[in-house]
Parts: structure tokens; C-alpha cells; sequence
């Protein structure tokens, strides 16, 4: 069983950045994908990065609205992934969520949100235009 818990939210500018860290407990596995979710007021939870180690090195995928604004890494001797956001944008506030999945991922199961066994309890960001 794993553990996740978020920080580095905050309220910041528009043009800005902040830099989101996950911190796992428990029962981890450094080949398996973790990743990053938003949900804003309203809307439902969506896939922002993700990272995994594939059969040819570690791998990240990046939603299409965060591409060359935000940088997901992950360190495994420290259990630990982060989210670097620059550029933010108004659009950008939400509620970011750390997942961490408990078996290998392929595919579209990636950007699943029902594939991924493990949440933290999320942290704001709001960003002013």
C-alpha cells in the first residue's frame, strides 16, 4: 500500500511558476508510473504528466496544454516526484492530485484515472491573472 503527499501549492501570478513534490510511503515501485492530475471547480480530474520507467529507460508523457510549461521528474531513491509548472496560466488553477500506480502501465492505460491504485490528498493552485 502506498502513501502520497503533495505540497508546493500556492497562489502565484500569471507568467509564474511553482513547483509541486510528492512524497511516497509504503510499498513502492520505482518501474511503475506516477503522475500528476488536475481538477478544477467544476470540471473533472485530468491527466497532466505523467512518468515511468520503460523497457528502453524512464519515459513522461505530457498532456497537450502543458507541453513546454511544465516538467515532471521523479526520484527514486528519495520516492519522490515532482512537478515543475512555469509559465502558469489562469487555467492552470486546480487542485492537483500525486497517483502512483501498483503494476505496469501500457498504452492508453497510462491516462487512465481508474489505473492508478494510489492518490494523495491534493494541493491548490490558483493562479491570478
Amino acid at each position: 500500500q502506498v502513501q502520497l503527499v503533495e505540497s508546493g501549492g500556492g497562489l502565484v501570478q500569471a507568467g509564474g511558476s511553482l513547483r509541486l513534490s510528492c512524497a511516497a510511503s509504503g510499498r513502492t515501485f520505482s518501474s511503475y508510473p506516477m503522475g500528476w492530475f488536475r481538477q478544477a471547480p467544476g470540471k473533472e480530474r485530468e491527466v497532466v504528466a505523467i512518468t515511468w520507467n520503460g523497457w528502453s529507460g524512464d519515459n513522461t508523457y505530457y498532456a497537450e496544454f502543458v507541453k513546454g510549461r511544465f516538467t515532471i521528474s521523479r526520484d527514486n531513491t528519495e520516492n519522490t516526484v515532482s512537478l515543475q509548472m512555469n509559465s502558469l496560466k489562469p487555467e492552470d488553477t486546480a487542485v492537483y492530485y500525486c497517483a502512483a500506480a501498483d503494476r505496469r502501465l501500457d498504452g492508453s492505460a497510462l491516462t487512465t484515472l481508474s489505473a492508478y491504485a494510489a492518490w494523495g490528498q491534493g494541493t491548490q493552485v490558483s493562479v491570478s491573472s
